[in-house]
Order: structure tokens, then sequence, then C-alpha cells
């Protein structure tokens, strides 16, 4: 297997370090996810700028949770599972919603069920979703731009997702406390 390095101040790429530094300023630290893209800094930036983005969608910071972390599971990136746990609980997400989401188990409340149900047809179907998958997240309340804010969470995870899975990105000691595997979930 190919090793990827973690960068840091010293040794990234000079077009990654502002970066670097603004990841600094917002988390206290370089997570290893970008420290890992720093290695090619127009996937570092196109992932914060996208990210930034993605916090600007119509959607609650636990709807965007759904997303990711549908995203995250499916993919069965253990990083970004650990990762996105500890974002949501400093954010505020319900502690119900984020076990849901680690388990793949339904979420109580019908229309952030909907979202999750919905993220996961977007994912496993390839952007090919049926009539009747469209007509429900609609008719959860849901709109034809959430459904394309799905697409762009969904792209954002690709981006982290493949990142980690070739690079096999180490888990930050902030985000241990909340590893995830796939133990915790039929994946099939």
């Amino acid at each position: 297997m190919t090793s990827f390095t973690t960068h840091d101040f010293e040794t990234a790429p000079e077009d990654a370090q502002p970066l670097l530094n603004a990841a600094t300023s917002a988390y206290g630290f370089i997570p290893n996810l970008l420290g890992t893209m720093a290695e090619a800094p127009a996937l570092l930036e196109g992932y914060m700028t996208l990210a930034g983005i993605f916090d600007k969608t119509d959607l609650s910071e636990a709807e965007r949770q759904i997303i990711l972390m549908t995203n995250n599971r499916l993919n069965a990136c253990h990083y970004c599972m650990a990762a996105h746990t500890s974002i949501s609980q400093g954010a505020g997400v319900p502690q119900d919603i984020i076990e849901a989401l680690r388990t793949d188990t339904p979420i109580n409340d019908p229309k952030l069920e909907a979202l999750r149900t919905f993220a996961a047809v977007i994912n496993k179907t390839r952007g090919w979703p049926e009539t009747s998958d469209i007509e429900a997240f609609l008719g959860a309340g849901y709109t034809r731009q959430n459904i394309l804010e799905v697409v762009l969470g969904t792209a954002l995870k690709v981006m982290s997702n493949y990142t980690n899975h070739i690079a096999a990105t180490e888990l930050d000691a902030a985000f241990e406390p909340n590893a995830w595997t796939t133990d915790l979930v039929d994946m099939g």
C-alpha cells in the first residue's frame, strides 16, 4: 500500500499552509484528514470551501450531520464517523439522532428519518432515486432545493471518505472517544 504523509506546517506544500492555518483556528489543531489532504492543496481547498458552502444551505446542523454521517456509514469511513460524531456532539445534535446514525437505526422524528432515508438512497443509487423516493422526501416536508443540498453533502463526503480510504488516515486523539467500526451496524 502507498503511504501518505499527514502534513503539518513544516512539511505541507506552501499552497496548503494558509488552509492549515485556517483549520487550526477553527479546530485548535490540524485534523489528520486535512493534514493528509494538504498533499494536494487543490483538494484541501476544494474540501474546505465545499464544507463552508454546505453550511450555507437551508438545512439545520442536525440535518446536515444526518446527510454527512449517513454517507460516512455507507462508505464505511471510520475516520469521518468518529469525527462527525464529535462535531455533532459539539453542535448539540441530540444523542438519539447521533446513535441512530452510527447504528443505522431509524430516527424517531419522521421528517429527519425521511432525510436519513433519502440521503441513503442518493448514495446507494449513485444519484438515481426512484420517483417514489423523491415524492416521499418531498412529502415529508423537504423541497427540491433540499434534494440538491443532499447531493452537495454527498459530494463533500466523497472527497473526505475516499481520501481516508486511500490514505488510511489515522484517527485524531480528539475523535478517539467516538471511534466507530462497521461492527456497530449491518453493512449489507
